[in-house]
């Protein structure tokens, strides 16, 4: 038995605009040397066709290796998510939304994911009924990805968010808004279905990696955070994922 290694260069908040015609041609370029390409959310800023329509020509010039994405809050801004995620579809994007795709034999799993807390100071469903249904969408997104993940029967099972799931990537944001940045009701099914990776967008100022409960690394793949932690280099985050050719193996780890 003997493994192969498959590459996967992922990034996050984007935020493409109208005018950001040939802003990401060298970013993507590099991306492009991976074996697949991760978008994790805040594609576009306003959530705007004609920004969709940016971004897709971006992605078609400079990447020919297959691509997933997920939504941010961003992409649903203007209303108009349904014809964004058809313009980056018919540009060769896999948009995912609690289902998942295979790729070289790692399964992909995606979903936007939520806010509403961490652990035990995640929020709770009572009192009045726009709370209740704020932590409703938190709840949905977990079995939305619990789903995803469930159907994948990939080796290894790598989650592409843009909320976190876990506190620790977030930590280094003012601790005022870290409830609106993810939530912990999605790490238990990245936890139960033993996930290789994670990589999440969203919080433009936490860390860069941190661990679930069970050990499982999550990357922090927005723009501003890898431009931070890593000056000097292209903000996105290579990952090198094992994957066994006969039989289970440990899972991979980050370059």
């Amino acid at each position: 038995m003997s493994d192969h290694v498959v590459r996967v260069a992922a990034v996050g908040d984007l935020h493409c605009r109208k005018d950001s015609q040939g802003a990401f041609q060298s970013l993507f370029t590099r991306m492009a040397e991976a074996d697949v390409v991760a978008l994790c959310g805040d594609l576009t800023d306003y959530g705007l066709p004609e920004e969709a329509r940016v971004l897709a020509r971006e992605l078609t010039t400079a990447v020919k290796v297959p691509v997933v994405a997920v939504f941010g809050n961003h992409d649903y801004e203007s209303g108009h998510a349904e014809e964004v995620a058809s313009i980056l579809t018919d540009a060769g994007v896999r948009v995912l939304d609690g289902d998942g795709v295979e790729i070289a034999g790692v399964g992909f799993a995606g979903v936007k994911g939520f806010a509403g807390g961490f652990g035990q100071h995640a929020l709770q469903s009572w009192g009045e009924p726009v709370l209740k249904q704020f932590v409703r969408e938190a709840v949905e997104e977990a079995l939305k990805l619990e789903a995803a993940l469930a159907r994948l029967r990939a080796a290894r099972r790598v989650a592409v968010l843009h909320y976190s799931p876990i506190r620790a990537t977030v930590d280094a944001e003012p601790a005022e808004i870290h409830a609106f940045l993810g939530s912990s009701r999605l790490e238990e099914p990245i936890n139960r279905y033993e996930t290789a990776a994670v990589v999440h967008g969203h919080a433009h100022h936490g860390s860069p990696e941190g661990r679930t409960s069970a050990g499982i690394p999550v990357f922090n793949v927005s723009i501003p955070v890898l431009a931070t932690a890593f000056p000097g280099q292209p903000p996105y985050r290579l990952l090198e994922i094992a994957v066994p050719t006969e039989s289970p193996a440990p899972a991979g780890v980050a370059s």
